[in-house]
């Protein structure tokens, strides 16, 4: 429920049917492939990207297009996939060369921690033996549709200039103290996209389990390629407002 990615996959029709037999089915490794395909598109064009950090809006319009495309696409496509992939890569390019120029050192800060909470959360669901409740889902999905609420309120206050600060609401600190309320809002995103994280692993043993289509994989790996660009940049905020972002 978290990921639409893989709510969406549950309605795709002949899933697990006889139309994907001589396809074969999906297995982990499927999955692994097509996740490194995923991202050595994304980092081909993210050198792109950060060499030119004004293709940057290029990168964002076109991964949000193709990233609504994938998820209600009925049938995964590994061309646009890939595609929404290189178009995230020029966005986070973009991205990550400005955050760079202002704090030395923070994109490989961000690339480490993004990475760190990747793998111990996998090691949480691999030996820990946690996985993604119904329950689990239903919270994570209410507190992400809370955050979006939160941000499209910060966004809007930055446009008409009613908060001033780089981060908006996030570079205010909160009363009484000197922490940025972005702080306690990035680590709390941090947590739920680890939650999220879960989810998918959950969702994508289930579908090994029950013999998935191998075409599916692709969708498995676009749904974690969400999470992953999500959390580097929630990172990448949390990290330069640590180091005094929202006091510029």
């Amino acid at each position: 429920m978290s990921n639409p990615v893989f709510t969406k996959k549950r309605k795709s029709p002949g899933f697990g049917g006889s139309e994907f037999a001589s396809a074969g089915t999906m297995t982990y490794d499927d999955v692994i492939m097509k996740t490194l395909f995923c991202m050595a598109a994304l980092l081909a064009a993210g050198v792109v990207g950060w060499a030119n950090p004004s293709l940057m809006i290029i990168g964002v319009i076109g991964g949000f297009a193709l990233a609504m495309v994938n998820i209600f696409k009925k049938k995964p496509s590994p061309a646009l996939i890939l595609a929404y992939s290189a178009f995230e890569g020029l966005a986070l390019g973009g991205v990550s060369a400005i955050y760079e120029a202002r704090y030395e050192g923070i994109v490989i800060q961000a690339v480490l921690a993004t990475l760190s909470v990747f793998a111990a959360t996998l090691a949480v669901f691999k030996f820990g033996n946690v996985r993604a409740t119904p329950k689990m889902m239903k919270i994570l999905l209410v507190a992400m549709f809370g955050y979006l609420i939160y941000s499209l309120i910060n966004v809007g206050l930055v446009m008409f200039g009613v908060v001033t600060t780089p981060f908006g609401l996030n570079g205010m600190n909160i009363p009484g103290t000197s922490i940025p309320v972005g702080v306690v809002v990035g680590i709390v995103v941090v947590i739920m996209a680890a939650f999220n994280f879960i989810v998918d692993f959950t969702i994508i043993e289930d579908d090994v389990n029950s013999g998935a289509p191998e075409i599916e994989s692709w969708r498995n790996a676009f749904g974690l390629m969400l999470t992953i660009v999500w959390l580097y940049l929630e990172l990448l905020r949390l990290i330069a407002l640590l180091r005094g972002g929202g006091d510029d």
